[in-house]
């Protein structure tokens, strides 16, 4: 199956590199660009992308606003927003993933961590580059900016202890090993509490249990 991308970056030489790069990918193709966060998110829509490639600064609207439009519009339900930055420390990160991105990367990755992140993503089946997105999280978190409208109160205990673990970075293999369970129960832990929060992703997730002090900042 393709992966339908849109690129949104205000530099138009960031824009056409990648748009190189995506396109020497057999399962890629390139269905927009986009130069403001505003154009991102009609174009997500017109061009039926399945994921953005997001730029957090940009004119008229930044990436941020624009991925939170995108994750609120009912008719784009399953596009997944992956965030560029310059730097890993910026806090706009934390923001982007309040607003439904589902991770990020540094605008210096390497073309096929880039390509990687995009399957990564597309598929939801994990929150791209976990450990540093967490530990990113945390030292952000240690003043909550907003209420948490769902949290691991409504869990069971088993799925707390998975929830833990996915804020600290661990994928459901590592998950698996860490409580003795098999791979497809990991899975399945993970796939309820997504449900039970009212997740997006496990980038969600990991915003659910450092907000609400599931998992205490600089926890590793």
């Amino acid at each position: 199956m393709t992966i339908r991308v849109l690129l949104a970056d205000d530099q138009t030489l960031v824009r056409e590199a990648f748009a190189m790069l995506v396109e020497t990918a057999s399962d890629m193709e390139v269905v927009g660009q986009a130069a403001t966060g505003r154009e991102a998110a009609e174009l997500a829509r017109t061009r039926r992308a399945d994921l953005v490639v997001m730029d957090i600064r940009m004119p008229d609207l930044d990436g941020i606003e624009a991925t939170r439009l995108i994750a609120a519009h009912e008719d784009l339900a399953g596009v997944k927003v992956l965030v560029l930055t310059t730097y890993d420390t910026d806090e706009n990160i934390v923001d982007a993933l309040r607003a439904g991105a589902s991770g990020f990367l540094v605008k210096d990755t390497r073309p096929a961590e880039l390509l990687d992140a995009i399957r990564t993503v597309a598929a939801g089946e994990a929150l791209l580059s976990p450990g540093p997105t967490a530990r990113l999280i945390a030292r952000f978190l240690r003043t909550p900016r907003g209420p948490v409208t769902a949290g691991p109160e409504c869990l069971s205990d088993r799925e707390r202890e998975v929830l833990a673990l996915v804020a600290r970075g661990l994928n459901n293999t590592e998950i698996a090993e860490a409580l003795g369970l098999s791979p497809l129960t990991a899975k399945t832990h993970v796939s309820r509490i997504m449900g039970k929060l009212a997740a997006r992703d496990r980038a969600q997730l990991v915003i659910v249990a450092y907000e609400s002090g599931l998992v205490a900042p600089g926890t590793q």
